[in-house]
């Protein structure tokens, strides 16, 4: 049994295909909005993290997942990136610090 297309459905067609292609402009531009970021964030942090460069790069993937469970990832990417990247310095100069109690306990031995 054919369905013969009427007027309405046909316009009805091209309003969608226009508003999914609208939909994926979209898309593309807050994954290109948060792709960018996330490059300014690496070769700004990447200076301070030379020696943890996984973990920054760890730090940056899981704030862009929890981004993209927000309704503004575009938003909330920076923000989040930015605490967690402070996070990883934060945690490295903790690091660096019990390394240099511990040469300097292991000297005094």
């Amino acid at each position: 049994m054919k369905l013969k297309q009427t007027n309405g459905s046909r316009e009805n067609q091209g309003f969608r295909r226009a508003f999914g292609n609208a939909c994926m402009a979209s898309c593309r531009k807050i994954v290109a909005q948060i792709t960018a970021a996330k490059e300014a964030i690496f070769a700004e942090s990447h200076q301070v993290l030379k020696s943890q460069e996984r973990l920054l790069r760890l730090a940056l993937n899981e704030a862009e997942a929890v981004a993209w469970q927000t309704m503004y990832p575009h938003l909330v990417f920076p923000i989040l990136a930015t605490e967690k990247v402070q996070a990883v310095i934060a945690w490295e100069e903790r690091q660096q610090s019990v390394r240099r109690a511990n040469l300097a306990f292991a000297l005094a031995a």
